[in-house]
């Protein structure tokens, strides 16, 4: 992204945007239920999914996220969990 670009998205962004510390808390919980249906989860969290539209290094830590479950084996058939 462009520095001018960087500089209109952050004049363009609302002051009740919820920042970055407070998505993280909550980003494991919203990219298993987006993993699950994305539909869902930005219903649920609509200011974690317009945080994701605009903050280039959470949107990052949320792919690793997303990759990181679409990934994960489950458990071994005969498994006890």
């Amino acid at each position: 992204m462009s520095h001018a670009m960087d500089l209109d998205t952050f004049l363009r962004t609302d002051p009740r945007e919820v920042a970055c510390g407070e998505v993280m808390e909550l980003l494991d919980v919203y990219a298993e239920l987006h993993a699950a249906d994305p539909a869902a989860a930005s219903a649920r969290y609509p200011h974690i999914a317009a945080h994701m539209a605009l903050c280039g290094p959470c949107a990052v830590d949320f792919q690793g996220l997303l990759a990181l479950l679409a990934d994960e084996p489950g458990p071994a058939p005969g498994s006890d969990r």
